[in-house]
């Protein structure tokens, strides 16, 4: 099921014994464009302590009665999971004991979006693995991770075609069974008042995370055309039908080359 990141923030995180917090913010790998953690604001619970849910944890997303993202695991395996600084980036080194922690395999190597499978459904946590030797990474290798909120809150990531900057990025839609990031939703209303645009992230050249800008392969003229997205309504079949018509692209391509 295709879902927007803004409709997911806020919302309650349920573990199997009992309520963790509010989920606040997602991390995404900027290599394949696929959301690899779920930000838990657990203040109430663990306060000053960063927790992060990988997908593999999620069991389901309630939409009603009492909407919340059901975690597969107690109070006690995230209490007990490897503590990560709160001012710190993630590192891979973090990863591979956290991933080591709850028995789940690692995503980064492996021919799979998921390292040996294309979504995470089919693994469940068998609990810790602490007596499994660590694999250690490579030296320099470390992981591509990014804040949902940093690319696209209040002040989103400015949006630049090919001959005119056009908008920002105001939220992403993401397939939560793969968790793979679908589209962006771009705001241009400071250029083509009241429309927005979806954007695929395999048609975008590059990001510039020192720059806060995100360049597509478009003109204005392009984006100017393009079919405009109701955030109110379903994406539907025929609108993403005539969306890859209109750039002329194939959807739903996971790699794309990032710039520093």
């Amino acid at each position: 099921m295709l879902r927007k990141t803004k409709d997911l923030k806020g919302l309650r995180l349920a573990a199997r014994d009992g309520e963790i917090g509010r989920l606040k913010d997602f991390y995404f790998d900027d290599q394949h464009w696929t959301v690899r953690y779920l930000v838990a604001d657990t203040r109430a619970w663990l306060p000053e302590r960063k927790v992060l849910l990988s997908p593999f944890a999620v069991a389901d997303i309630r939409a009603e009665p009492g909407k919340a993202v059901e975690v597969n695991l107690t109070r006690n395996q995230i209490e007990q999971s490897p503590p990560i600084e709160t001012h710190m980036p993630v590192s891979r080194q973090f990863e591979t004991r956290y991933y080591q922690y709850y028995g789940w395999p690692n995503y980064w190597p492996g021919p799979l979006l998921w390292g040996p499978v294309e979504a995470p459904g089919p693994y469940l946590p068998a609990g810790p693995l602490q007596d499994v030797p660590a694999q250690v990474p490579p030296p320099g290798e470390d992981s591509h991770l990014r804040s949902v909120e940093e690319m696209a809150g209040f002040y989103g990531y400015q949006l630049q075609a090919l001959d005119d900057a056009f908008g920002h990025v105001e939220q992403f839609i993401i397939d939560d069974k793969n968790w793979a990031i679908r589209y962006l939703i771009a705001d241009t209303r400071t250029w083509l008042p009241g429309k927005r645009i979806l954007l695929s992230p395999q048609w975008i050249a590059w990001v510039s995370w020192s720059e806060a800008t995100v360049y597509v392969d478009f003109d204005r003229e392009t984006i100017r055309r393009a079919p405009e997205y109701d955030a109110s309504a379903e994406l539907t079949p025929d609108y993403e039908k005539k969306l890859l018509e209109h750039y002329y692209r194939q959807p739903h391509r996971q790699n794309r080359k990032m710039a520093a």
